[in-house]
């Protein structure tokens, strides 16, 4: 875990440098927030090769912010049909159809989509069950938030080493509930393979469900 006070490129250089050092040797998909794109701009740094999507769930918190509740529901309705189309194809004309629909009252919002389309919409060149993984976070966001749970009722830490152990603590216990399998798993590695063979052919890769 590292601890510091910003985000910047640097700092995301040193925390990829250090994973490599660590024996890293490749990225194959790295997906990020959309706040983060010194993260981005890091990682193609760090590791040339690897392709980078943001976050679809980051990307529809930052859009839903400038909603009004009325129309939240009907407005991630219609973003569904975007980035659960079957191809990028289809996602393009559904993505015109929402900014039809939308773009005159939330132009921001909407904007944000068009100028991250690419990043967006890199997941769209695999198969459905990588994409399933990439553009579905709910284990990571339900890490994070046990994570938080753990440490919110301290609001402050005497030291960085505490908190480092606080959510040592906390990761300890969330990994005992860590026993149902990933679904489709077999043919998920299969895909991987098939996809990157070249780049898979020059590791040792350990590709069990614990990976």
């Amino acid at each position: 875990m590292w601890i510091n006070t910003t985000e910047s490129a640097s700092f995301w250089m040193s925390v990829l440098s250090d994973l490599k050092a660590c024996g890293v040797q490749d990225i194959l998909i790295a997906c990020t927030d959309n706040n983060l794109k010194r993260f981005t701009e890091a990682i193609k740094a760090t590791f040339p090769q690897a392709d980078t999507q943001l976050c679809i769930v980051h990307q529809i918190r930052n859009s839903t912010r400038y909603v009004v509740w009325q129309d939240k529901k009907q407005f991630v309705a219609d973003l569904k049909e975007v980035y659960n189309a079957p191809n990028i194809e289809v996602a393009s004309q559904s993505f015109e159809v929402f900014k039809a629909t939308w773009g005159n009252k939330y132009a921001y919002a909407v904007r944000s989509w068009e100028n991250n389309w690419q990043e967006l919409t890199a997941y769209f060149a695999y198969p459905l069950e990588i994409r399933k993984m990439i553009y579905t976070t709910n284990v990571i966001e339900s890490m994070n938030s046990t994570i938080r749970k753990y440490t919110k009722t301290k609001t402050v830490f005497p030291d960085d080493n505490a908190a480092l152990k606080a959510v040592y603590l906390a990761i300890n216990i969330i990994e005992r509930k860590w026993t149902n399998q990933i679904r489709n798993w077999g043919l998920i590695i299969n895909q991987i393979l098939i996809t990157f063979e070249h780049r898979c052919q020059n590791y040792h890769l350990p590709f069990t469900q614990n990976s």
